[in-house]
């Protein structure tokens, strides 16, 4: 199937499903995150929801934090490598991340093609998975599927933000139940919290490195090569190998959490 590059028709389809809660069923509250999963869909095939206030940090800064690759190893802990491949307009790119998955899972990574725009106050940032000629799935990867992930930052006033994740992904295998379960209960909000941290550190993190690079608000400044977006394909789940990892136990199950509470 041929690849579109998201218009605004799009990215307003994107912001209802944010910001409209019909449907979704909250599967963690506390604090400034929540977190839904859709009704029908609290499967393999996840639909989660997320939102995360943030009382200190702008709009702008979360969509710098956000764009900008070299800072997200910073903070990502679960990312394992992440990379610009080229650009299709002054608004889209294709790249390429992959993951560490929870052990004795595999790993999973992805090809997608990601498309931005600020709107009013809001920023917007989507992707969904495509095919690169020269990114073909890998033997010590499960190549994932993004359906549809993405951003939606929302300015609450001059130095405060809402930050909503909004993502479905087919995983390419049989997962067992703790790890659905765990993606709700314990990283999703987990991964919301590490972001706004992140956030808090960014300004300054950004004054001593290349403090006015920033591609994503300014096109001129992009240098990655040119894609022509007639040679993508977008990457169908059913074209892909699935992996039966559902009676995979957890390991060190102790060690895990104590790592992830390090931030």
């Amino acid at each position: 199937m041929p690849v579109q590059i998201p218009d605004d028709t799009d990215f307003t389809s994107f912001k209802e499903q944010c910001e409209n809660q019909e449907g979704w069923t909250a599967r963690y509250n506390k604090g400034n995150v929540t977190v839904w999963c859709r009704d029908e869909e609290c499967k393999t095939i996840q639909k989660l929801k997320m939102r995360i206030v943030c009382k200190d940090v702008t709009a702008e800064t979360l969509y710098d934090v956000l764009h900008d690759t070299s800072y997200r190893k910073n903070w990502d802990s679960n990312m394992i490598d992440t990379h610009d491949i080229g650009r299709l307009t002054v608004n889209a790119d294709v790249g390429y991340y992959s993951w560490k998955c929870p052990s004795p899972l595999k790993n999973r990574d992805f090809i997608t093609m990601r498309s931005w725009l600020p709107l009013g106050n809001d920023f917007l940032i989507i992707n969904y998975s495509v095919k690169h000629p020269q990114y073909p799935p890998r033997k010590d990867y499960v190549r994932a599927v993004s359906l549809l992930t993405g951003y939606l930052i929302q300015s609450n006033g001059a130095s405060s933000s809402t930050l909503y994740y909004l993502t479905q992904v087919d995983p390419k295998g049989s997962l067992p139940k703790w790890v659905v379960n765990r993606a709700s209960q314990f990283v999703a909000p987990k991964a919301m919290k590490k972001i706004y941290k992140a956030c808090q550190k960014y300004p300054e993190w950004k004054r001593k490195h290349n403090p006015n690079l920033k591609p994503w608000i300014y096109p001129e400044q992009n240098t990655l090569p040119c894609i022509n977006v007639a040679d993508l394909v977008l990457q169908r789940a059913d074209s892909l190998e699935n992996i039966d990892e559902s009676r995979l136990t957890e390991e060190k199950q102790a060690q895990h959490h104590s790592d992830d509470e390090e931030t």
